[in-house]
């Protein structure tokens, strides 16, 4: 700002100059410039340094004390604000104050609220729980109660079922009514038979006996099945095992073998006898755990098929055998079905071909009825060109001249 008024300055008394020089060269052309023109020009100069000097110090003065206005100003607003910034913290403050209290009340009557709620739902879901705990209680009580009686009616049932198995007989009965369950359940009444003599010249009969293909003179080649139950034997080695001791359990192991063994080579002698039968049978085991610890012991099962040709099966594993037989007796019997159908459609195929001929002859007789008609329809149209001319008479005229012929039934059908 200094720079440009001293600029300006400058400029206008260099314009002055020039005014004054010219104004003076115009009034006397012909003075000479001399030393009187430096003289004018050094004295102008100084003038104007000593002009900008003083401009500047005035200058200077004049920003000294804006500033120092400016400084002020900046001073007391700066203090102004900070007694007003203050004072709205305080009333920030207060307000702040006043809200939290009010919070903290309203927090403390609406918790004081939500724990009286709390307190109350809690007591009545208790009281609930409670209540519902001592009925349940109440409830598993009458049943243990009622369990314990039946556990007592089952006892008594133990006993008699026990008593009921200790009999030889009786064991047979049951696992022989096992035995005929899976059979009925998976072959049909013409598939198998009952107490039958396999053996030709025997009396022995087996209990069940499956009818196979393939026998001699149109008769039905057996699979015997036999079902055996040794209780004891198995109980003993339950015992000694639930006991775990080893001495009991190889010796009650080694009686079942033997008992297993027994009972396989008693049907070999009694039902197999290859071609009225098949070569091998089946030693039905009416449980699981019996049929299970008979494959536990090392190379029994397969002794029983090597030696005796008796193959031992449980529940589940006999009725996998049954379900593999039944599917082979259907493929058998789709496969005589097919010889059937084939020789069905032979005297189709012959049929049919009679058949086409009578069709030949039918349309034969319609080509000569349609050529009929066609010739009874121009018959008829000449007829009607002839009687173009003729005047038809009233129904009832026509009527009595052409009565309508009588009609039979054979006529009207």
């Amino acid at each position: 700002m200094v720079g440009t008024i001293l600029a300006i300055l400058a400029g206008a008394a260099l314009i002055a100059l020039a005014l004054y020089f010219g104004l003076r060269g115009r009034a006397a052309p012909a003075a000479p410039a001399g030393p009187d023109l430096a003289a004018g020009l050094e004295r102008l100069r100084a003038a104007i340094l000593e002009a900008q000097s003083i401009q500047r110090r005035e200058l200077s003065g004049a920003v000294a004390q804006s500033q120092q206005g400016i400084t002020t100003a900046l001073v007391q607003q700066l203090g102004q604000l900070g007694d007003s910034n203050a004072q709205r913290l305080d009333a920030l403050r207060a307000t702040v104050d006043a809200r939290l209290k009010d919070l903290q009340a309203e927090n403390a009557g609406k918790l004081e609220e939500m724990r009286k709620t709390v307190d109350e739902k809690l007591q009545s879901t208790l009281e609930q729980r409670l209540g519902q705990s001592f009925k349940q209680v109440a409830d598993w009580l009458e049943q243990l109660n009622k369990g314990l009686g039946e556990m007592r009616s089952l006892a008594v049932g133990v006993g008699d079922l026990k008593r009921l198995m200790g009999n030889v007989k009786t064991r047979g009965i049951l696992a022989e009514g096992h035995l005929q369950t899976l059979l009925e359940q998976v072959l049909t009444p013409e598939q198998y038979a009952r107490n039958v003599v396999t053996r030709p010249g025997s009396n022995e009969r087996v209990e069940f006996a499956i009818k196979m293909p393939g026998g001699l003179d149109g008769q039905p080649c057996w699979l015997p099945i036999d079902a055996k139950f040794p209780r004891e034997d198995y109980e003993r080695l339950q015992d000694a095992q639930d006991r775990a001791d080893k001495d009991a359990a190889d010796a009650a192991g080694l009686a079942l073998e033997r008992q297993i063994r027994l009972e396989a080579k008693s049907i070999r002698e009694k039902y197999v006898a290859p071609p009225a039968t098949t070569d091998f049978a089946i030693l039905f085991l009416p449980t699981e755990g019996l049929y299970a610890e008979v494959l536990r012991r090392p190379g029994l099962f397969e002794a029983l098929q090597r030696e005796f040709h008796v193959s031992v099966a449980g529940p589940t594993n006999l009725l996998a055998i049954l379900n593999s037989l039944q599917m082979g007796f259907r493929t058998l019997a789709i496969e005589k079905r097919s010889s059937e159908v084939w020789h069905v459609l032979g005297a189709v195929k012959t049929e049919f071909g009679k058949f086409g001929t009578m069709l030949e002859k039918v349309r034969d007789k319609l080509d000569q009825a349609r050529n009929q008609i066609d010739d009874t329809s121009v018959r008829s149209r000449a007829i009607e060109r002839k009687l173009r001319g003729v005047e038809a008479l009233p129904e009832g005229e026509t009527a009595e001249m052409l009565p309508a012929p009588e009609t039979s039934e054979t006529d009207e059908r």
